[in-house]
């Protein structure tokens, strides 16, 4: 126990506390009576204290570890997916103070009205800093009137061949690490499966709308490596269909202001966006800076007076049925 201590980086009253309370059991003794772990109970205890150190409380890491889908894959993928959104959070969070820092030097005064618009939707992350320790679902409470949810990675879901009815994906196959291999899996698991993702494979799709063409090039790059959507229809066996977004779209999505460009220079606006903190500050500083030049200017009205009669446009978004 002591060298398992001593490897995991715990004092020895770790491992003893949880063989007491029976989470993390060794599976033998040594002649003179040493506890002795075998490769399976080191695996247990290398998931409790990843867990443990992600803020989980003891109780629920019980759960997670004796439940239906635990085996050290599944443990791993949904580990390193609370690691990436941990991380992703801290990545907006700096964005947002460098922004406030970049602001502050040029000697503009920030009010704490800005201060919050700001920040944004990501202020609450802030002030929500310690809900990971903290605020946990008391089964009790739960038991009363939650549905079952289970914490998994897209590429390898913990469920049965044909275990449900239907699988959906709403704009977040480009997050995943494996756009490919979770479509399979959504297909494995559900009779029918629905994706909206977004095609890349029109040569110049790049120009398909005037903020990715005239002012955001690097929105290329945020989908560097993205498969074609021929590709991900086959491989759920789906039929694509574009998705025409109406022009007073009432989901914040990238596109939703094609038609009411001046919306694209609201901070709030653009911080519902994951593209915005995917392409960085400059990038978007250039970006919103000669739009609101070009909409002053009259130029960009000049180069998109086209639009002004249409009620819904293609932009890409594409839905996948299978």
């Amino acid at each position: 126990m002591g060298r398992v201590a001593e490897l995991a980086g715990v004092s020895v009253r770790t491992p003893h506390h949880y063989d007491g309370i029976g989470l993390v059991r060794p599976s033998a003794r040594t002649a003179a009576g040493y506890r002795a772990y075998a490769a399976g109970d080191v695996e247990r205890l290398r998931e409790v204290l990843a867990y443990r150190r992600l803020g989980f409380g003891l109780r629920e890491i019980a759960e997670l570890v004796d439940g239906p889908s635990a085996d050290a894959v599944a443990h791993l993928h949904r580990l390193r997916g609370l690691l990436l959104e941990r991380r992703d959070r801290a990545d907006a969070m700096v964005t947002a103070i460098d922004r406030e820092l970049r602001t502050r030097a040029k000697g503009i005064e920030v009010t704490p009205e800005e201060q919050l618009t700001m920040l944004g939707a990501r202020l609450y992350d802030a002030i929500g800093g310690a809900y990971t320790a903290t605020r946990r679902t008391d089964p009790r409470i739960a038991a009363q009137g939650s549905a079952p949810c289970v914490d998994a990675a897209a590429e390898c879901l913990p469920f049965a061949d044909r275990s449900f009815d239907v699988a959906m994906a709403l704009s977040t196959v480009h997050h995943w690490r494996d756009p490919i291999a979770g479509l399979r899996e959504m297909r494995r698991v559900a009779r029918r499966v629905v994706v909206l993702t977004f095609d890349t494979d029109e040569p110049g799709w790049q120009d398909r709308f005037w903020l990715t063409r005239d002012y955001l090039p690097e929105f290329t790059g945020v989908l560097a490596g993205f498969p074609s959507l021929a590709g991900m229809a086959d491989a759920i066996g789906a039929r694509a269909e574009p998705v025409p977004v109406p022009w007073d779209c009432a989901d914040g999505l990238f596109e939703a202001y094609w038609r009411r460009p001046g919306a694209y220079l609201e901070e709030r606006v653009r911080r519902a966006m994951s593209v915005w903190t995917r392409v960085g500050p400059e990038a978007e500083e250039r970006a919103v800076r000669g739009l609101a030049d070009d909409l002053a200017s009259g130029r960009w009205a000049e180069r998109n007076g086209d639009l002004a009669g249409l009620d819904a446009a293609d932009l890409g978004l594409r839905l996948l049925r299978a």
